[in-house]
């Protein structure tokens, strides 16, 4: 008789234990975002998919995200791309840009659709503005960057895990150096009219040990744009969207949150 009462004991404490595990699970996903939806863009060189570990910790917790695949061949071109994927959203979304990325979301986050804006280690030029003269006042720390007779740049994969992702395991930073997209030239001198930015609110995460973007301006970029939260990784590299992927889906998840609070 006692162990009966022992285990119907221990059977209501799992009921318990469970449904509120439950109800907090059905909670994030029904009522304390509204937002859902997340399209992450990447910068120059590389593809999506240094995404994915960002993209696996916002779908466990049961967000939709886009992985955008633009050419890096046209400014104009890689914002059309994103401007489909946003369109191809079925309500509101967080539009999230890496590096050129940034520049990218500062047009394309016009959409009606997008909610706000999250730059990770991310270039958010003004209008009408060159990022040579900021990388002026603001100079980078790498000197790897190779410019081909073509019109196309890449990073010397020699000189890649050191000065783009330091805070990778080497494996992964050399296959990173080895995977590279070559980025049409003119793209850095793209410039645009109307940043996003200006009339969204936007979130920032600045990586301490940028060599590619210099983090004071990124920090710059955070206070211009009056960030509602400015987030910096001690020690985080520009690879930062891949080496950090619960710190940024964190940001994404606040921005998210924050956000679905006016939708």
């Amino acid at each position: 008789m006692k162990n009966k009462q022992i285990q119907r004991v221990l059977t209501i404490f799992l009921m318990i234990v469970v449904g509120n595990g439950y109800g907090v699970y059905s909670q994030e996903q029904n009522g304390n975002h509204a937002i859902r939806n997340v399209v992450l863009v990447h910068g120059a060189f590389l593809d999506g998919s240094g995404w994915e570990g960002v993209y696996q910790e916002l779908t466990q917790r049961g967000y939709n995200v886009t992985v955008t695949q633009h050419t890096l061949r046209d400014f104009d071109d890689d914002v059309a791309v994103v401007e489909k994927v946003i369109s191809q959203q079925d309500g509101p979304c967080i539009l999230v840009g890496h590096s050129y990325g940034g520049v990218v979301i500062s047009a394309a986050g016009n959409q009606p659709n997008v909610a706000c804006l999250v730059y990770i280690a991310a270039h958010a030029p003004d209008a009408g503005e060159l990022r040579a003269d900021l990388v002026k006042k603001y100079p980078s720390a790498y000197k790897s960057l190779i410019k081909g007779d073509d019109g196309f740049d890449i990073v010397n994969p020699a000189k890649f895990a050191e000065d783009f992702a330091v805070d990778l395991p080497i494996e992964r930073a050399t296959f990173m150096a080895n995977a590279q997209v070559p980025t049409a030239d003119k793209v850095f001198r793209a410039v645009i009219q109307k940043p996003a930015w200006k009339y969204k609110p936007s979130w920032y995460m600045v990586a301490g040990a940028d060599r590619i973007i210099n983090p004071d301006l990124e920090r710059f970029y955070a206070a211009r744009a009056k960030s509602k939260k400015v987030v910096e990784i001690k020690g985080g590299s520009h690879a930062i969207y891949a080496s950090r992927p619960k710190d940024v889906a964190a940001l994404i998840i606040e921005a998210a949150a924050h956000a679905g609070k006016k939708n």
